[in-house]
Order: C-alpha cells, then structure tokens, then sequence
C-alpha cells in the first residue's frame, strides 16, 4: 500500500490543512463544527455506507489532529465544546498516541488461510501433505478445503500450492505492526494493545479504511506563532524531496519562514554527534562490558527491544537521539525559543513527551502534518522564492545517511574507522521490527557476540516512516543525492564537535 496515492491520503491530509486553516485564521473556533461538512458535503457517502457515518469518521479525525483524545463510544459533543481543550499554551499528549477509531473500522478478518475455487483437486496434494495439523481434508469432488478449527496458520500450504489456489488473509493493520498488538474486540474490531504498542505507527499508514489515526500538535505549533514565540523547526534528513522536485532546501526554509518559524535547523547536525557518541560507547564496551550494542536513535525499535529482550536493556546505546542533541543545541543558543522536531515519524511525539526530553523538544510534527500548513497558507513551491545561499544544511553526508536503513550503522563505522583505523566491525540491520526482533533472537542466542545492531521499526528507514509522503524508493534515491552533496562526507569533521560534552549528557 506505500506509495500508492489513494482516497486515504486525501482525507488525512485534508484534515490536517483544515485543522491548520482553523489555527492560523481568526475568528470563533467554534467553526471547527463545520469541518466534517466542508469534507463531507452534501448527502450522498463517497466512501462509506452513508454520509452521517463519514462525518462521524472526519470528526474524530480532527479530535486526533487536535491533540485530543478520542471518545471510543463514537461522537457525542461537537468538536467546539471541547476546542479550548486544545487551545492551551504547552500540549503534552495524553496516551493513546496511536488511536483506531471503532465505527471506521471494517471488522476485517483475522488471520485465515483459505482454499478457492481454484483449486483443481490435483492428485499429488503437495498441501496436504505439508499441513501438520491435518487441517485439509477432500470433499466428494475430490477438492481440497481446510478446516479452520485444526488451522494453525503456518501458511505452509500457501507456498506449496502449484495453481496458487491458496489465500491468506490478513488485517493489514495486523500484518504491518511488528509487534503483534493488533487484537480484536468484541464485536471482531481491531484494537491496540497498548502493552505492546511501541507507536511506529506503521498500522495507521497500512489500514485500507483510514480507521486509524495519531494524535497532533498542529495546532499548538501554530498557536505558539500566532503568540509570536520563537518557534524554531528542527528537521529530520529524510525530509529531501518530500514535497516534490521544486521543494528544494532553500525554498522549504523560506516556505517554513512564510508558516511563522523564526528559523530551520538540520538536524543531521545532532545525528553527527550521535554517531561519534555511539562510536565512542562501541569502543569502549564491545567486547568488554557488553557482547554488542544496539543503536539508539529510533524509539520504536529501542522500547521494543528494552520490552521484548529486558535482559539487552544495557546493549542499547544510551546516545541521545539526533533530535534531542539538536534540540539540546538550540536551547542553548536560543534558551527562550520553543522547539519543534519536524520528521517522518510518529514514535518521535511519543519520545518527546518523556518528562526527560520535554524541557528540549517542544513539538513534534511530521511531514504529512507539515504539508497541511503549506496548503493551509497556499504555499506553491513552484513560485516562492528563497536566497541560494540561505545556510540552512551543515550536517555530514554521513549523518544525511540516517534516513535511510542501514545508514545509522555505515555512519558509526565510517566514524570508528577514523577513530581507531584497525578495528573490525560487525554490522547487522533489522529492517522493521519483526526483522529486529529475529535480529535480537540470534543475540540472546549468542550469535552477535561483537556486532553493532541498528534497529529501525519502519521497514526501509525513516524515510518510510509513518508521517512521510513520497514513494520509498523515491525518498531513498532523493537522500542519497542530497547525501553526496554534503559539504563534508564525515561526522569526525563536524564543526559541532566541540559541543558534544555540553549537549550530549546523558538521560
């Protein structure tokens, strides 16, 4: 479903510039009512059984937006009687980050391996003979069926099938979470088991019905400017190329100025410190005090892995992320300024609302949420205009690399090979989280004795994430080059070097 333009995308985005629009005009707030009728108009359904229904689903949806938490037991109170819940000062979010909106949800199947009718009763049954359940059995016509009762789901006869007559089925929602906390509720609905959630997010970017939503501080962002605060837009590497081939970095600085942002910062500039920080704790502890280390700087991946494998907690890197070193560093230059991360992902908003990282990162948006300010205030990329040499981009082609999977670990060795020339380094990356936690099996199995591990819980990087826009391979084509454009290849001649013990204290 990635990179694939649809309906979705549409009403996702389309609440995020209405809700922007709403923050950015004046006037009563009230008019946040009439938001479900500007998306939803007339009375005739485009995607759903009847137009009350889609109303209902937008409504939440701009709930979310909103920073507010959703009322599971559908829509009682319009949107307004709550909306100076929203209008506050400082908006932490209150847990659910990641919320399934019940009446949204299409009570898909679970998991189920199914025979149809093309099966051709063929003599050899390569299918029965793999189940090792027993679970298929023939009928009078000599076709296979499977009895669901016995099903164990392994899928073994799905590959062995010669007419792929076999079909399994599963939620979407359920076959992207790496974490298996998709479950079902009462009436067959899916719902999140927050014991196990680590919010990557992937679930509400792979749900075909829209039916899952995160929560936003688009409309804190903006209140804060319309209070003329010093708000400064920290942004991650993967945003090249985001909002298309005319987005170039010196138009989307002048285009975040146009929003109300005192100022853009890369925040490769941090992932340089990072790096040296890892390659630094890498030498230090493997093999010494540590059989290997798992890299510190995507948040879904480091709770998984301190959830699933406790006894690891201490192999993760305690580096802090690229975000919070950045942070940390304009804090320091700007000591009243409010930070907003700007980035691909929605495990960040989580991170940020830790008591420990909040005094440094204020806000949290993604692109997607970021795009809904620019059409919000009619930025055309085509047209604005921005100086060429706006110095905008100090960060290492090195630390640009961190988008894209495998990026973090090729940075930290590039960084040990200067470090200490005649080291041999073992690298391994995991490629989602179900990837990381087979990763993680063959460490506790002892088999990554001296390796340095990056995790990422969206399968191909940050530059899948759950907040971005384009296609992945595309995003990856487009870091790549703004990777080799990089003015300096290596984190070890990062001019931010020397602030690296007054910034990167650890946690």
């Amino acid at each position: 479903m990635r990179g694939v333009h649809s309906a979705v995308d549409d009403i996702r985005c389309n609440v995020f510039e209405e809700v922007a629009r709403l923050a950015y005009d004046e006037g009563d707030l009230n008019r946040v009512d009439m938001i479900p009728y500007k998306l939803v108009p007339g009375e005739i359904a485009h995607h759903r059984h009847d137009v009350f229904l889609e109303r209902a689903v937008v409504a939440a949806r701009v709930r979310l937006a909103l920073g507010m938490s959703l009322n599971p037991s559908g829509p009682r109170a319009p949107l307004s009687a709550q909306i100076n819940e929203a209008y506050t000062d400082q908006k932490y979010f209150e847990e659910p980050l990641v919320n399934i909106i019940p009446y949204a949800c299409n009570s898909c199947p679970p998991k189920q391996i199914r025979i149809t009718d093309s099966c051709q009763g063929c003599i050899s049954h390569p299918c029965m003979n793999v189940c090792p359940k027993d679970a298929i059995y023939l009928d009078k016509d000599k076709k296979c069926h499977i009895d669901q009762e016995k099903c164990i789901k392994c899928g073994k006869c799905f590959n062995q099938c010669p007419y792929r007559a076999i079909s399994k089925i599963e939620r979407p929602c359920a076959a992207a979470c790496g974490m298996d906390a998709i479950e079902s509720d009462e009436h067959g609905r899916a719902k999140i088991n927050y014991d196990k959630c680590v919010s990557c997010g992937m679930c509400l970017v792979n749900c075909p019905f829209g039916a899952i939503a995160d929560k936003s501080q688009i409309f804190q962002v903006i209140n804060a400017i319309k209070r003329n605060e010093e708000v400064i837009a920290c942004v991650a590497p993967a945003f090249v190329g985001q909002y298309g081939k005319d987005a170039t970095p010196a138009k989307l600085k002048a285009a975040m100025r146009t929003l109300g942002f005192t100022d853009v910062v890369e925040v490769a500039i941090g992932a340089d410190l990072c790096t040296i920080q890892e390659a630094h704790d890498f030498l230090e502890e493997v093999p010494e005090k540590i059989p290997f280390m798992g890299t510190s700087c995507c948040p879904a991946w480091s709770v998984m892995a301190k959830t699933l494998f406790p006894e690891f907690k201490d192999n993760i890197s305690m580096a802090l992320t690229p975000m919070v070193i950045t942070a940390r560093m304009v804090k320091r230059d700007h000591p009243n300024a409010r930070i907003c991360f700007i980035g691909p992902c929605a495990a960040k908003k989580l991170e940020a609302n830790r008591k420990s990282v909040r005094s440094d990162v204020d806000f949290v948006l993604t692109f997607e949420e970021l795009l809904g300010m620019f059409k919000a205030k009619d930025i055309d990329f085509k047209t604005i205009e921005a100086d060429p040499e706006d110095g905008l981009f100090e960060g290492s082609g090195m630390a640009r690399g961190f988008a894209v999977g495998g990026g973090v670990a090729a940075a930290v060795v590039e960084a040990i090979k200067h470090i200490d020339p005649d080291r041999e380094m073992l690298i391994e990356y995991g490629d989602g989280l179900r990837e990381c936690r087979k990763m993680l099996a063959m460490a506790k199995a002892g088999k990554r004795n001296g390796y340095l591990l990056e995790g990422m819980a969206c399968p191909g990087g940050c530059v899948a994430g759950a907040g971005t826009i384009r296609p992945i391979k595309e995003s990856i084509a487009n870091v790549e080059r703004f990777k080799n454009e990089a003015n300096e290849m290596t984190t070890t001649t990062s001019p931010f070097l020397n602030r690296l013990d007054e910034v990167a204290e650890r946690g």
